[in-house]
Protein backbone atom coordinates (compact mmCIF):
# COMPACT_ATOMS: atom_id res chain seq x y z
CA UNK A 1 0.00 0.00 0.00
CA UNK A 2 0.89 3.32 -0.45
CA UNK A 3 -0.09 6.64 0.48
CA UNK A 4 -3.57 8.92 -0.61
CA UNK A 5 -0.81 11.05 -2.34
CA UNK A 6 -0.01 8.46 -4.46
CA UNK A 7 -3.59 7.85 -5.86
CA UNK A 8 -3.45 11.40 -6.83
CA UNK A 9 -0.14 10.86 -8.33
CA UNK A 10 -1.23 8.65 -10.85
CA UNK A 11 -4.26 10.30 -10.90
CA UNK A 12 -2.54 13.54 -12.74
CA UNK A 13 0.43 11.85 -14.46
CA UNK A 14 1.17 10.61 -17.75
CA UNK A 15 2.35 6.49 -17.40
CA UNK A 16 6.08 7.00 -17.53
CA UNK A 17 6.89 3.29 -18.18
CA UNK A 18 4.79 0.44 -19.99
CA UNK A 19 5.32 -2.03 -16.75
CA UNK A 20 3.30 0.29 -14.62
CA UNK A 21 -0.14 -1.00 -14.44
CA UNK A 22 -0.86 1.35 -11.85
CA UNK A 23 -0.29 4.66 -13.75
CA UNK A 24 -1.62 2.85 -17.06
CA UNK A 25 -4.78 1.76 -16.09
CA UNK A 26 -5.35 5.67 -14.04
CA UNK A 27 -4.44 7.28 -17.55
CA UNK A 28 -6.69 5.27 -19.75
CA UNK A 29 -9.35 5.40 -17.43
CA UNK A 30 -9.00 9.50 -16.58
CA UNK A 31 -7.48 10.55 -20.13
CA UNK A 32 -6.71 8.31 -22.43
CA UNK A 33 -6.30 10.91 -24.80
CA UNK A 34 -3.10 11.76 -23.65
CA UNK A 35 -1.20 7.90 -23.58
CA UNK A 36 0.83 7.76 -26.70
CA UNK A 37 -0.58 4.46 -28.26
CA UNK A 38 3.10 3.30 -28.30
CA UNK A 39 2.53 3.17 -24.22
CA UNK A 40 -0.16 1.31 -25.28
CA UNK A 41 1.07 -1.17 -27.53
CA UNK A 42 4.54 -1.54 -25.16
CA UNK A 43 2.13 -2.45 -22.24
CA UNK A 44 0.25 -4.96 -24.09
CA UNK A 45 3.06 -7.01 -25.79
CA UNK A 46 4.40 -7.13 -22.14
CA UNK A 47 1.17 -9.03 -20.71
CA UNK A 48 0.66 -11.20 -23.79
CA UNK A 49 4.56 -12.58 -23.17
CA UNK A 50 3.86 -12.77 -19.64
CA UNK A 51 0.64 -14.85 -21.12
CA UNK A 52 2.23 -16.80 -23.68
CA UNK A 53 3.98 -18.60 -20.15
CA UNK A 54 0.95 -20.24 -19.45
CA UNK A 55 1.44 -22.84 -21.32
CA UNK A 56 -2.41 -24.28 -21.82
CA UNK A 57 -5.49 -22.60 -22.84
CA UNK A 58 -7.36 -24.26 -19.79
CA UNK A 59 -8.60 -27.02 -22.96
CA UNK A 60 -9.39 -24.41 -25.30
CA UNK A 61 -10.56 -27.11 -28.16
CA UNK A 62 -8.33 -27.07 -31.24
CA UNK A 63 -11.16 -27.76 -33.33
CA UNK A 64 -13.66 -24.42 -33.52
CA UNK A 65 -16.56 -26.50 -34.35
CA UNK A 66 -16.33 -27.61 -30.98
CA UNK A 67 -15.74 -24.55 -28.89
CA UNK A 68 -19.84 -24.54 -27.93
CA UNK A 69 -19.68 -27.69 -26.50
CA UNK A 70 -16.87 -26.79 -24.49
CA UNK A 71 -18.15 -24.39 -22.95
CA UNK A 72 -21.58 -26.00 -22.28
CA UNK A 73 -19.32 -28.60 -20.80
CA UNK A 74 -17.19 -26.31 -18.61
CA UNK A 75 -21.04 -24.62 -17.64
CA UNK A 76 -22.25 -27.95 -16.59
CA UNK A 77 -19.10 -28.74 -14.82
CA UNK A 78 -19.49 -25.68 -12.45
CA UNK A 79 -23.05 -26.40 -11.42
CA UNK A 80 -21.95 -29.73 -10.35
CA UNK A 81 -19.14 -27.93 -8.77
CA UNK A 82 -21.79 -25.19 -7.35
CA UNK A 83 -24.36 -28.01 -6.39
CA UNK A 84 -21.91 -29.77 -4.24
CA UNK A 85 -21.07 -26.81 -2.82
CA UNK A 86 -24.82 -26.07 -1.50
CA UNK A 87 -25.10 -29.50 -0.33
CA UNK A 88 -22.13 -29.20 1.90
CA UNK A 89 -24.00 -26.15 3.24
CA UNK A 90 -26.83 -27.41 3.70
CA UNK A 91 -25.24 -30.50 5.62
CA UNK A 92 -24.11 -27.23 8.25
CA UNK A 93 -20.32 -26.59 6.96
CA UNK A 94 -19.33 -23.14 7.04
CA UNK A 95 -18.50 -20.51 4.51
CA UNK A 96 -15.43 -21.79 1.73
CA UNK A 97 -14.72 -18.44 0.99
CA UNK A 98 -15.12 -15.61 3.60
CA UNK A 99 -14.83 -15.49 7.17
CA UNK A 100 -16.34 -12.53 8.17
CA UNK A 101 -18.71 -9.67 6.69
CA UNK A 102 -15.03 -7.70 6.73
CA UNK A 103 -13.25 -10.15 4.70
CA UNK A 104 -16.03 -9.88 1.96
CA UNK A 105 -15.34 -6.06 2.10
CA UNK A 106 -11.84 -6.46 1.50
CA UNK A 107 -12.59 -8.79 -1.66
CA UNK A 108 -14.62 -6.12 -2.61
CA UNK A 109 -12.39 -3.29 -2.01
CA UNK A 110 -9.05 -5.44 -3.72
CA UNK A 111 -10.69 -6.15 -7.05
CA UNK A 112 -12.63 -3.05 -7.60
CA UNK A 113 -10.28 -1.75 -10.15
CA UNK A 114 -11.36 -4.35 -12.57
CA UNK A 115 -15.12 -4.06 -11.81
CA UNK A 116 -14.64 -0.77 -12.45
CA UNK A 117 -13.15 -0.68 -15.96
CA UNK A 118 -16.54 -3.86 -16.66
CA UNK A 119 -16.20 -4.96 -20.21
CA UNK A 120 -13.86 -2.00 -21.43
CA UNK A 121 -12.52 -4.56 -23.32
CA UNK A 122 -14.74 -4.19 -26.04
CA UNK A 123 -15.08 -0.67 -26.42
CA UNK A 124 -13.49 -0.48 -29.63
CA UNK A 125 -16.53 -2.71 -31.32
CA UNK A 126 -18.45 0.43 -31.30
CA UNK A 127 -16.71 1.46 -33.93
CA UNK A 128 -17.55 -1.21 -36.66
CA UNK A 129 -21.47 -0.40 -36.01
CA UNK A 130 -21.98 -0.96 -40.05
CA UNK A 131 -19.78 -4.62 -39.78
CA UNK A 132 -22.35 -7.15 -38.97
CA UNK A 133 -19.62 -9.20 -37.73
CA UNK A 134 -19.20 -7.09 -34.30
CA UNK A 135 -22.96 -7.20 -33.55
CA UNK A 136 -22.51 -9.56 -30.83
CA UNK A 137 -19.46 -7.51 -29.52
CA UNK A 138 -21.55 -4.55 -29.58
CA UNK A 139 -24.70 -5.88 -27.71
CA UNK A 140 -22.19 -7.48 -24.97
CA UNK A 141 -20.62 -4.27 -24.93
CA UNK A 142 -23.94 -1.94 -24.39
CA UNK A 143 -25.59 -4.73 -22.42
CA UNK A 144 -22.78 -4.42 -19.65
CA UNK A 145 -23.55 -0.94 -19.65
CA UNK A 146 -27.36 -1.58 -18.89
CA UNK A 147 -28.34 -0.62 -22.79
CA UNK A 148 -28.01 3.08 -20.41
CA UNK A 149 -30.26 1.81 -17.13
CA UNK A 150 -28.52 2.14 -14.26
CA UNK A 151 -29.49 0.05 -12.34
CA UNK A 152 -28.33 -2.34 -14.38
CA UNK A 153 -25.15 -0.83 -15.94
CA UNK A 154 -22.45 -3.13 -14.11
CA UNK A 155 -20.74 0.19 -13.24
CA UNK A 156 -22.62 1.87 -11.79
CA UNK A 157 -23.83 -0.80 -9.55
CA UNK A 158 -20.20 -1.71 -8.62
CA UNK A 159 -19.81 1.67 -7.05
CA UNK A 160 -22.86 2.12 -5.47
CA UNK A 161 -22.16 -1.13 -3.40
CA UNK A 162 -18.61 -0.04 -2.49
CA UNK A 163 -20.51 3.49 -1.80
CA UNK A 164 -23.29 1.33 -0.02
CA UNK A 165 -20.64 0.03 2.73
CA UNK A 166 -17.61 2.59 2.07
CA UNK A 167 -15.19 0.12 0.85
CA UNK A 168 -13.86 1.95 -2.12
CA UNK A 169 -10.01 1.91 -2.16
CA UNK A 170 -8.78 5.19 -0.63
CA UNK A 171 -5.28 4.21 -1.58
CA UNK A 172 -3.30 2.81 -4.31
CA UNK A 173 -3.48 -1.34 -4.14
CA UNK A 174 -0.31 -3.71 -5.40
CA UNK A 175 0.38 -3.39 -8.73
CA UNK A 176 -1.58 -6.87 -9.38
CA UNK A 177 -4.63 -5.62 -8.81
CA UNK A 178 -4.62 -3.13 -11.80
CA UNK A 179 -3.30 -6.02 -14.02
CA UNK A 180 -6.44 -6.90 -14.84
CA UNK A 181 -7.82 -3.49 -15.05
CA UNK A 182 -4.76 -2.23 -17.47
CA UNK A 183 -5.36 -5.14 -19.73
CA UNK A 184 -9.16 -4.45 -20.62
CA UNK A 185 -8.42 -0.54 -20.74
CA UNK A 186 -5.69 -1.23 -22.95
CA UNK A 187 -7.73 -3.72 -25.12
CA UNK A 188 -10.92 -1.46 -25.42
CA UNK A 189 -8.26 1.58 -26.89
CA UNK A 190 -6.20 -0.76 -28.92
CA UNK A 191 -8.65 -2.85 -29.77
CA UNK A 192 -7.93 -2.32 -33.79
CA UNK A 193 -5.09 -3.24 -33.57
CA UNK A 194 -5.44 -6.38 -31.67
CA UNK A 195 -8.70 -8.00 -32.58
CA UNK A 196 -7.83 -11.51 -32.36
CA UNK A 197 -6.58 -10.82 -28.37
CA UNK A 198 -9.42 -9.01 -27.78
CA UNK A 199 -11.94 -12.51 -29.23
CA UNK A 200 -9.87 -14.33 -27.44
CA UNK A 201 -9.81 -12.65 -23.90
CA UNK A 202 -13.60 -12.11 -24.45
CA UNK A 203 -14.07 -15.74 -25.04
CA UNK A 204 -12.37 -16.24 -21.85
CA UNK A 205 -13.60 -13.94 -19.47
CA UNK A 206 -17.67 -14.30 -20.47
CA UNK A 207 -17.19 -18.01 -19.01
CA UNK A 208 -19.23 -18.64 -16.12
CA UNK A 209 -16.91 -19.55 -12.78
CA UNK A 210 -17.56 -21.12 -9.59
CA UNK A 211 -16.25 -18.68 -7.67
CA UNK A 212 -18.98 -15.82 -9.28
CA UNK A 213 -21.67 -18.45 -7.64
CA UNK A 214 -19.65 -18.75 -4.65
CA UNK A 215 -19.32 -15.36 -4.01
CA UNK A 216 -22.82 -14.09 -4.67
CA UNK A 217 -24.45 -16.95 -2.04
CA UNK A 218 -21.90 -15.30 0.83
CA UNK A 219 -21.80 -11.76 -0.03
CA UNK A 220 -25.78 -12.18 0.57
CA UNK A 221 -25.38 -14.42 3.64
CA UNK A 222 -22.77 -11.22 4.61
CA UNK A 223 -25.80 -9.34 4.69
CA UNK A 224 -24.25 -7.33 1.14
CA UNK A 225 -25.98 -7.15 -2.22
CA UNK A 226 -24.97 -9.48 -4.69
CA UNK A 227 -26.87 -8.25 -7.35
CA UNK A 228 -23.67 -6.93 -9.16
CA UNK A 229 -22.69 -10.88 -9.44
CA UNK A 230 -25.64 -12.39 -9.87
CA UNK A 231 -26.40 -10.28 -12.68
CA UNK A 232 -23.43 -11.78 -13.88
CA UNK A 233 -24.68 -15.28 -13.69
CA UNK A 234 -28.08 -14.97 -16.05
CA UNK A 235 -26.00 -12.28 -18.37
CA UNK A 236 -22.65 -14.93 -19.02
CA UNK A 237 -24.74 -17.75 -19.77
CA UNK A 238 -23.68 -20.31 -22.55
CA UNK A 239 -26.81 -20.87 -23.95
CA UNK A 240 -27.99 -17.17 -25.30
CA UNK A 241 -25.76 -14.99 -23.12
CA UNK A 242 -21.97 -13.62 -23.49
CA UNK A 243 -20.71 -16.99 -23.74
CA UNK A 244 -22.49 -17.75 -26.43
CA UNK A 245 -21.52 -14.66 -28.20
CA UNK A 246 -18.05 -14.78 -27.71
CA UNK A 247 -18.04 -17.98 -29.37
CA UNK A 248 -20.18 -16.31 -32.23
CA UNK A 249 -18.28 -13.11 -32.42
CA UNK A 250 -15.12 -14.86 -32.52
CA UNK A 251 -16.15 -17.44 -35.42
CA UNK A 252 -18.06 -14.20 -37.87
CA UNK A 253 -14.19 -12.72 -37.26
CA UNK A 254 -11.91 -15.50 -38.27
CA UNK A 255 -10.30 -14.80 -41.36
CA UNK A 256 -10.83 -17.09 -44.47
CA UNK A 257 -7.48 -16.41 -46.30
CA UNK A 258 -3.67 -17.37 -45.13
CA UNK A 259 -3.68 -15.03 -41.92
CA UNK A 260 -6.40 -17.43 -40.27
CA UNK A 261 -3.82 -19.69 -38.52
CA UNK A 262 -1.61 -16.92 -37.05
CA UNK A 263 -4.91 -15.07 -36.17
CA UNK A 264 -6.21 -18.29 -33.86
CA UNK A 265 -2.56 -18.25 -32.37
CA UNK A 266 -2.97 -14.68 -31.35
CA UNK A 267 -6.66 -15.66 -30.38
CA UNK A 268 -5.31 -18.18 -27.98
CA UNK A 269 -2.70 -15.90 -26.28
CA UNK A 270 -5.70 -12.95 -25.60
CA UNK A 271 -7.76 -15.81 -24.08
CA UNK A 272 -4.92 -16.40 -21.57
CA UNK A 273 -4.37 -12.95 -20.77
CA UNK A 274 -7.42 -13.79 -18.07
CA UNK A 275 -4.41 -15.38 -16.11
CA UNK A 276 -2.77 -12.93 -15.25
CA UNK A 277 -2.73 -10.20 -12.67
CA UNK A 278 -4.14 -10.77 -8.78
CA UNK A 279 -7.53 -12.97 -9.54
CA UNK A 280 -10.52 -13.76 -7.01
CA UNK A 281 -9.21 -16.54 -5.60
CA UNK A 282 -5.84 -15.42 -4.77
CA UNK A 283 -7.28 -12.03 -2.99
CA UNK A 284 -9.72 -13.61 -1.00
CA UNK A 285 -6.70 -16.14 0.28
CA UNK A 286 -4.53 -13.04 1.06
CA UNK A 287 -6.75 -11.75 3.99
CA UNK A 288 -6.04 -12.57 7.57
CA UNK A 289 -8.04 -10.67 9.62
CA UNK A 290 -5.30 -9.02 11.97
CA UNK A 291 -2.96 -8.56 10.17
CA UNK A 292 -5.27 -5.97 8.14
CA UNK A 293 -6.76 -4.76 11.27
CA UNK A 294 -2.75 -3.49 11.69
CA UNK A 295 -2.05 -2.02 8.30
CA UNK A 296 -5.12 -0.07 8.52
CA UNK A 297 -4.14 1.42 11.73
CA UNK A 298 -0.56 2.05 10.41
CA UNK A 299 -2.05 3.62 7.23
CA UNK A 300 -3.88 6.26 9.66
CA UNK A 301 -1.31 6.52 12.39
CA UNK A 302 0.07 9.83 10.00
CA UNK A 303 -2.59 11.65 10.70
CA UNK A 304 -3.68 10.87 14.03
CA UNK A 305 -0.24 10.75 15.98
CA UNK A 306 -0.73 14.46 17.29
CA UNK A 307 -4.58 14.44 17.69
CA UNK A 308 -4.46 13.08 21.02
CA UNK A 309 -4.45 14.43 24.75
CA UNK A 310 -1.78 13.45 26.55
CA UNK A 311 -3.93 12.78 29.82
CA UNK A 312 -3.91 9.24 29.33
CA UNK A 313 -1.10 6.48 29.10
CA UNK A 314 -0.83 3.01 28.03
CA UNK A 315 1.64 0.79 29.02
CA UNK A 316 3.63 4.03 29.81
CA UNK A 317 3.30 5.70 26.41
CA UNK A 318 0.52 8.39 25.52
CA UNK A 319 -1.80 7.36 22.34
CA UNK A 320 0.55 9.89 20.92
CA UNK A 321 3.53 8.58 21.12
CA UNK A 322 2.20 4.82 20.78
CA UNK A 323 1.52 6.38 17.04
CA UNK A 324 4.82 8.56 16.91
CA UNK A 325 6.77 5.62 15.16
CA UNK A 326 5.84 3.08 12.21
CA UNK A 327 5.63 -0.74 13.62
CA UNK A 328 3.74 0.29 17.15
CA UNK A 329 0.11 -0.48 15.46
CA UNK A 330 0.50 -4.22 17.08
CA UNK A 331 1.60 -3.36 20.62
CA UNK A 332 -0.80 -0.69 20.64
CA UNK A 333 -3.57 -2.93 20.04
CA UNK A 334 -2.27 -5.25 23.09
CA UNK A 335 -1.76 -2.22 25.46
CA UNK A 336 -5.36 -1.33 24.62
CA UNK A 337 -6.39 -5.04 25.39
CA UNK A 338 -4.34 -4.56 29.04
CA UNK A 339 -5.95 -1.56 29.65
CA UNK A 340 -9.25 -3.56 29.32
CA UNK A 341 -10.39 -0.60 26.75
CA UNK A 342 -11.08 -3.50 23.99
CA UNK A 343 -12.43 -6.57 25.29
CA UNK A 344 -11.57 -9.22 23.02
CA UNK A 345 -14.37 -12.22 21.98
CA UNK A 346 -16.95 -10.27 23.47
CA UNK A 347 -19.88 -7.84 22.30
CA UNK A 348 -17.91 -4.62 20.69
CA UNK A 349 -20.22 -2.34 22.48
CA UNK A 350 -18.63 -3.43 25.54
CA UNK A 351 -15.26 -2.07 24.75
CA UNK A 352 -14.63 1.32 25.85
CA UNK A 353 -12.59 1.75 22.54
CA UNK A 354 -15.29 1.12 20.27
CA UNK A 355 -17.90 3.53 22.53
CA UNK A 356 -15.26 6.46 21.14
CA UNK A 357 -15.35 5.35 17.85
CA UNK A 358 -19.17 3.89 17.05
CA UNK A 359 -22.19 6.51 16.69
CA UNK A 360 -22.93 9.93 15.56
CA UNK A 361 -22.28 10.92 19.50
CA UNK A 362 -18.89 9.67 19.93
CA UNK A 363 -15.79 11.33 20.58
CA UNK A 364 -14.21 9.71 17.48
CA UNK A 365 -17.27 9.68 15.15
CA UNK A 366 -16.05 9.13 11.44
CA UNK A 367 -12.21 8.49 11.66
CA UNK A 368 -12.59 5.44 10.21
CA UNK A 369 -14.36 4.56 7.38
CA UNK A 370 -17.10 2.04 7.24
CA UNK A 371 -14.66 -0.97 5.97
CA UNK A 372 -12.16 -0.14 9.04
CA UNK A 373 -15.07 0.14 11.20
CA UNK A 374 -15.81 -3.54 10.17
CA UNK A 375 -12.43 -4.33 10.23
CA UNK A 376 -12.26 -3.43 13.96
CA UNK A 377 -15.86 -5.13 14.52
CA UNK A 378 -15.12 -8.32 13.00
CA UNK A 379 -11.67 -8.31 14.99
CA UNK A 380 -12.94 -7.57 18.81
CA UNK A 381 -15.96 -9.33 18.96
CA UNK A 382 -13.48 -12.38 17.14
CA UNK A 383 -15.05 -15.97 18.79
CA UNK A 384 -18.04 -14.23 20.11
CA UNK A 385 -19.11 -13.51 16.56
CA UNK A 386 -18.56 -16.50 15.25
CA UNK A 387 -20.96 -18.06 17.85
CA UNK A 388 -23.71 -15.93 17.33
CA UNK A 389 -23.60 -16.62 13.43
CA UNK A 390 -25.15 -19.97 14.26
CA UNK A 391 -28.29 -18.08 15.69
CA UNK A 392 -28.43 -16.00 12.05
CA UNK A 393 -31.12 -16.16 9.81
CA UNK A 394 -31.29 -19.27 7.19
CA UNK A 395 -28.25 -18.53 5.01
CA UNK A 396 -30.22 -19.19 1.87
CA UNK A 397 -32.99 -17.06 2.24
CA UNK A 398 -32.40 -13.81 -0.15
CA UNK A 399 -32.03 -10.71 1.63
CA UNK A 400 -32.31 -8.22 -1.35
CA UNK A 401 -34.91 -7.88 -3.64
CA UNK A 402 -33.82 -7.56 -7.31
CA UNK A 403 -34.81 -3.87 -8.64
CA UNK A 404 -36.51 -3.10 -11.61
CA UNK A 405 -35.39 -1.04 -14.60
CA UNK A 406 -35.92 2.24 -14.69
CA UNK A 407 -39.09 3.34 -16.85
CA UNK A 408 -38.44 4.73 -20.13
CA UNK A 409 -36.65 8.28 -20.50
CA UNK A 410 -37.74 10.50 -22.44
CA UNK A 411 -35.52 11.85 -25.60
CA UNK A 412 -32.21 14.07 -24.89
CA UNK A 413 -29.16 15.81 -26.44
CA UNK A 414 -27.83 12.98 -26.97
CA UNK A 415 -30.92 11.59 -30.08
CA UNK A 416 -28.75 14.50 -32.46
CA UNK A 417 -25.11 13.47 -31.51
CA UNK A 418 -23.16 12.53 -34.46
CA UNK A 419 -22.11 8.92 -33.84
CA UNK A 420 -18.22 9.87 -32.88
CA UNK A 421 -19.91 11.96 -30.09
CA UNK A 422 -21.73 9.26 -28.91
CA UNK A 423 -19.16 6.53 -29.22
CA UNK A 424 -16.57 8.96 -27.45
CA UNK A 425 -19.34 9.11 -24.42
CA UNK A 426 -19.61 5.44 -24.56
CA UNK A 427 -16.02 5.10 -23.50
CA UNK A 428 -15.21 3.32 -20.28
CA UNK A 429 -14.55 6.43 -18.40
CA UNK A 430 -18.02 8.21 -20.11
CA UNK A 431 -20.48 5.70 -20.19
CA UNK A 432 -21.50 5.68 -16.23
CA UNK A 433 -22.27 9.62 -16.32
CA UNK A 434 -25.34 11.18 -16.73
CA UNK A 435 -24.39 12.05 -20.46
CA UNK A 436 -22.75 8.37 -20.93
CA UNK A 437 -26.38 6.92 -20.07
CA UNK A 438 -28.07 8.81 -22.45
CA UNK A 439 -25.38 8.19 -25.36
CA UNK A 440 -25.88 4.50 -24.45
CA UNK A 441 -29.92 4.89 -24.38
CA UNK A 442 -29.70 6.56 -27.51
CA UNK A 443 -27.32 4.10 -29.31
CA UNK A 444 -28.52 1.04 -27.91
CA UNK A 445 -31.88 2.12 -29.15
CA UNK A 446 -31.33 3.22 -32.75
CA UNK A 447 -28.91 -0.27 -33.04
CA UNK A 448 -32.32 -2.20 -32.26
CA UNK A 449 -34.42 0.12 -34.70
CA UNK A 450 -31.92 -0.16 -37.68
CA UNK A 451 -31.59 3.17 -37.60
CA UNK A 452 -28.87 5.36 -39.20
CA UNK A 453 -27.04 6.71 -36.71
CA UNK A 454 -25.00 10.29 -38.09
Amino acid sequence: MTSLRSVTDCLISKPTHASDAVSIYHALLNRPQDVAFPVVQEFLNAQLMRAKQHSDASGLPDDLNNWAAWIEGNASQVASAYREYLESRHAGRGRKFFTSKAHALYFLQHVAPTKLVDVAWLYDAVNHLGDWRYHNLIRTYLEELGDGDPALNHVVLYRKLLAEHDCAPSEVLDQEHYVQGAIQLALGHAGADYLPEVLGYNLGYEQLPLHLLITAFELNELGIDPYYFTLHVTIDNASTGHAHKAIQAAIDLLPTDDSREEFIARLRTGYLLNELGKGTKAVISSFELEQEVVAMLERKRSFGQHMHSDYCRLDGMTVNEWLSEPGQCRAFLAALENKGWIKRHEDPANSRFWQLIDGPGAAMFGVFSGYEMQLLRDWISGNWQAENQVKKANPFRAQFRRRAPCAELPLTTSDVLSIEQLTVLLSPSMHLTPDGLNATRTFSRQLAEGSSIR
